[in-house]
């Protein structure tokens, strides 16, 4: 009984090495792949590869054949080790950085001071120095012999985490949010784990645990678990840092990764294990069923995490948020897409084409640029985009008829209106190709209508969710900001987050986005208001040299600079309202004489998400128009010519 014990304790204790390898190469690739360009992630990246070193070796070490392979696996066991110490302090200072703590030259030169030590005690390895020749044949596990480098080493390795740790609770003393808190404390106790667990203690307690075997394998056991369970602690804290996503889709994707990844590779590995060493007793043959049951297991494990998703995720992740998460979730998975919306009309204006014995017909919407032709089914050879002009427009809009079916051309026309606007505005057409003499009955004209409602539907919602996806883009940048912010100030003292969240809104290198951004507020109050006399748009050098003609008024100034960039974006010729003059116009329309939104939509033939998109399309060529008038400024600049006139000087003369 007592044997078997042991050998159970063995087989257990061999598993969760494994178990503990893949962990920690699931979560080295977690690191790799989402939150690398951050100093913490990078530094905690380098524990997880030493963390792979060390159990892979002990994994294959343990079902070596051979001694001379056992011994080679053991010895590679500690490039691990050796790295280990330095890797912490590595990860503590970044930490401490991150919290607004960052080096002043110490906690720097001793992180590289004892990588350098790390590479000596390598250099050793190969001669036999920092440990010894391989003690085989002992119970209760092989090991190698210690030297007198290998005290030395411990007294490193003892030191370095320990100076690690202080760093850890200064860390942790530094944070001041209640949720970072919380994280900080997870990082400080999981960290003890890889720093315990990956130490091999066989070099010193030899001889306890070869007179108490059965102490040695339940402490092996409770060692590896701890290390298992405080790793994924660790990197749980870990991944909050370097992201600005919500915490939710971290904690959903992480968690994601470990049942795809470490649980389902473990679970195959431990079943197949056990099965293996029980093929004797079922009287199986090893390469029959082996293979079909790691299969097996891994399509059943998929199959269960996809079931099993949506449920955890709703009440373990979205917390008081899961009514509005649920609604987005909704929002994607029964939104009309183009595509969608394609396929819907085509059966349609089969539908209609079958009940009006008619071989075409085709759907048009109104958008940016008149209407646009959406769907069209049959030969429509007369109908040219052309075709559809404002004329067509004008006469459905304005006159009674837009309420049922009339003759236009060699086509029957029914209006398609938006039902749930009081003043039903015009979303397109439905067209059927008619033949000379044909009229309609009054079925025929009731199936009609019924199908032009359909159709009407279906641009309706599509209508509508352009509106949300205009508002989502509308929100975007204003949301990364916060989120950002967020992130930012995670982990960060009292001092630092003040100083995150004041800092100015103008920063050294502005990127087009920002400036389209200051460009929409000044257009918006382009005759006067905060947003035009406060903006950051004065700064421009552009706008302070054109002070100088405008009496010294900066307002004056920007509102000239704008008018200046928007006449840039006028086309060639005579004012007209055609696609080409579209962004001049709704500049001109909407910016410059003050019309609403409503009035500048009807006067375009475009619907408003129609004209929110072009109106974001033209505020960025006025951008794109001011950065070209600030490069020809700076280069103006006769402070900046002197400058290159001096540099010119200084390059002629050390030649």
């Amino acid at each position: 009984m007592y044997s078997v014990l042991i050998s159970s304790l063995r087989t257990l204790n061999q598993l969760l090495t494994a178990g503990i390898a893949i962990t920690a190469f699931s979560l080295l690739m977690y690191a790799l792949s989402f939150n690398l360009r951050d100093r913490v992630a990078r530094s905690f990246a380098l524990i997880l590869a030493c963390v792979v070193v060390v159990f892979v070796s002990d994994a294959i070490g343990s079902v070596s054949a051979s001694a001379s392979e056992l011994f080679f696996w053991l010895r590679i066991q500690w490039v691990g080790i050796v790295f280990l110490p330095a890797a912490y302090l590595h990860f503590s200072d970044a930490l401490l950085a991150t919290t607004g703590k960052p080096s002043r030259g110490r906690r720097r030169l001793a992180v590289r001071v004892s990588y350098l030590i790390s590479v000596g005690f390598l250099l050793l390895l190969p001669f036999s120095l920092l440990v010894g020749q391989l003690v085989q044949n002992v119970d209760p596990a092989p090991h190698l012999e210690r030297t007198p480098y290998t005290w030395m080493f411990t007294i490193f390795y003892t030191g370095s985490m320990l100076v690690a740790g202080a760093n850890f609770l200064r860390a942790y003393q530094r944070t001041v949010t209640t949720a970072s808190r919380r994280r900080m404390g997870y990082l400080l106790v999981g960290a003890l784990a890889p720093a315990l667990g990956s130490f091999p203690y066989m070099l010193f307690g030899s001889g306890f645990a070869e007179q108490h075997p059965l102490i040695f394998w339940l402490a092996a056991t409770l060692s590896n678990l701890l290390v298992s369970v405080f790793l994924i602690i660790m990197a749980y804290a870990v991944a909050f840092f370097g992201v600005s996503w919500p915490d939710r889709v971290i904690k959903r994707r992480l968690f994601k990764w470990l049942m795809r990844g470490p649980v389902t590779a473990s679970t195959v590995l431990a079943i197949t294990t056990v099965v293996r060493r029980m093929e004797p007793a079922i009287g199986l043959s090893y390469p029959a069923i082996i293979p079909i049951l790691m299969v097996t297991i891994i399509l059943v494990m998929e199959h269960l995490i996809t079931l099993a998703a949506p449920v955890w995720e709703r009440w373990l992740f979205h917390g008081g948020d899961r009514d509005d998460i649920q609604l987005v979730q909704k929002l994607e998975e029964r939104m009309l897409t183009r595509g969608d919306l394609r396929q819907f009309l085509e059966s349609v204006l089969a539908a209609v084409c079958d009940r009006l014995q008619a071989n075409a017909a085709f759907v048009t919407a109104l958008g940016g640029n008149g209407l646009d032709i959406l769907v069209t089914i049959g030969e429509n050879k007369s109908l040219e985009k052309e075709d559809l002009s404002g004329d067509l427009l004008e006469s459905v809009s304005h006159n009674s008829m837009g309420e049922g079916l009339f003759a236009w051309g060699d086509y029957w026309l029914v209006p398609l209106f938006d039902q749930r606007q009081e003043n039903d505005e015009l979303l397109g057409l439905l067209g059927v190709l008619r033949t000379p003499g044909q009229t309609i009955d009054e079925e025929q004209g009731e199936a009609l209508t019924i199908l032009a409602g359909r159709a009407a539907m279906a641009l309706e919602d599509r209508r509508a969710q352009q509106q949300v996806f205009t508002s989502l883009e509308a929100l975007t940048p204003e949301v990364e900001l916060i989120q950002s912010l967020r992130a930012a100030t995670s982990y960060r003292g009292e001092e630092s987050v003040s100083e995150v969240l004041t800092r100015g809104t103008i920063p050294a290198e502005t990127d087009q986005g920002d400036l389209s951004g200051w460009v929409k507020d000044a257009l918006t109050h382009y005759w006067g208001g905060p947003r035009l006399t406060q903006s950051p748009l004065i700064k421009l050098r552009v706008v302070q040299q054109a002070m100088d003609d405008h009496d010294g008024n900066p307002t004056n100034a920007l509102r000239a600079i704008l008018r200046q960039a928007i006449d840039q974006v006028r086309p060639e010729g005579e004012r007209r309202f055609t696609g080409e003059w579209i962004l001049y116009n709704i500049l001109e329309l909407k910016f410059l004489e003050g019309h609403k939104v409503r009035e500048v939509a009807l006067r375009l033939a475009m619907s408003e998400a129609d004209l929110y998109r072009k109106q974001r399309v033209a505020i960025e060529a006025v951008a794109e128009a001011i950065i070209e008038m600030e490069k020809q400024a700076i280069e103006q600049d006769p402070v900046a010519i002197e400058l290159k006139s001096v540099d010119a000087k200084y390059l002629s003369e050390n030649r």
